[in-house]
């Protein structure tokens, strides 16, 4: 696709609750999305697993998307994550996603029952034709349980021209190449599985759909554009220091680890909701010493990389 309308970094900010009543916290949802657009993400992308979308009442869900819309103001381009078990109910979310705003939507097949290729076919066409935005479709077996390959996923983008963007989380990287080959470059493809950053760059991805940015906005950004313009030399620099970070947020569910490193940095957004609990003692004092270790690099945060922000 020559021009997508999503590029570089896509931040994925968490859901804050309250601390003393659990309810969704919308003063620090402002607040976060706002150091987001402040750090320099080239996007920001509200309400995937990173933001517990699972575990949101509908009228949670829409207070969060139109805070979050609001909040970024056009500022920079914005992909909601409108998955839900329901066709019906992600055609709802859809449809309040492009009523505030929203750049593009992004929809995971979240189901309970394994779908066949024609039941995935009928699902991903309603959501289509009920909204012209974008879609990216989403393809996450770890959460999902359904891994769409490659040529399924082309499949459905020949049948439903609203799918112009695939974010793949399986950790293949050689997929980055396939959908691009398999769709003649109709397909724009990113990454959403953070530890392999560097080599999704490497492979074709156009974007890095992350909640990293939460907690180490700056180089993140440097990596990308170390990668984009590349500096190869510098882009493996940068993946080897961000590398134990990224694993560990992965490795330890990103709702749980993002919100403690929130806490650790003196940002916090209250706990995960359950049935997911906070970050152990032990994991926060893990986390804690990769975060100190970050900022003490002498390549940590550099204030021009904020700056860098690919027309998109």
């Amino acid at each position: 696709m020559a021009n997508p309308p999503l590029e570089g970094i896509i931040s994925y900010p968490v859901t804050p609750f309250d601390p003393a009543t659990g309810e969704v916290d919308l003063a620090a949802l402002r607040r976060l999305t706002d150091e987001l657009v402040d750090a320099g993400s080239h996007a920001v992308a509200p309400l995937g697993s990173t933001g517990e979308s699972a575990y949101l009442q509908e009228a949670e869900w829409d207070a969060v998307c139109e805070t979050t819309l609001q909040t970024v103001a056009d500022r920079v381009p914005t992909l909601v994550g409108v998955s839900h078990w329901s066709t019906e109910g992600t055609i709802r979310r859809a449809r309040v996603a492009a009523r505030h705003g929203a750049t593009a939507i992004m929809v995971l097949p979240q189901v309970y029952w394994k779908l066949t290729e024609t039941e995935l076919a009928r699902h991903y066409t309603a959501v289509a034709t009920a909204t012209d935005l974008p879609i990216m479709l989403y393809n996450n077996p770890g959460t999902s349980g359904v891994d769409l390959v490659p040529e399924t996923v082309v499949a459905l983008a020949r049948r439903i021209p609203n799918i112009t963007m695939v974010k793949e989380s399986s950790g293949d990287v050689t997929r980055f190449r396939a959908i691009r080959e398999l769709s003649d470059g109709a397909l724009s493809v990113y990454n959403g599985n953070n530890p392999i950053a560097l080599e999704a760059f490497r492979s074709g991805a156009v974007g890095w759909c992350t909640a990293a940015p939460c907690l180490v906005p700056r180089r993140v950004l440097e990596l990308h554009a170390a990668a984009t313009r590349g500096d190869e030399e510098r882009a493996d620099a940068l993946l080897a220091e961000l590398l134990p970070f990224l694993e560990f947020i992965v490795g330890h569910g990103l709702p749980r680890a993002i919100k403690a490193g929130l806490r650790i940095q003196g940002r916090g957004v209250g706990r995960p909701r359950p049935p997911l609990l906070p970050l152990s003692d032990e994991g926060t004092e893990r986390l804690r010493e990769i975060l100190g270790g970050l900022a003490s690099h002498p390549s940590a945060d550099n204030p021009a990389a904020s700056a860098v922000r690919p027309a998109v």
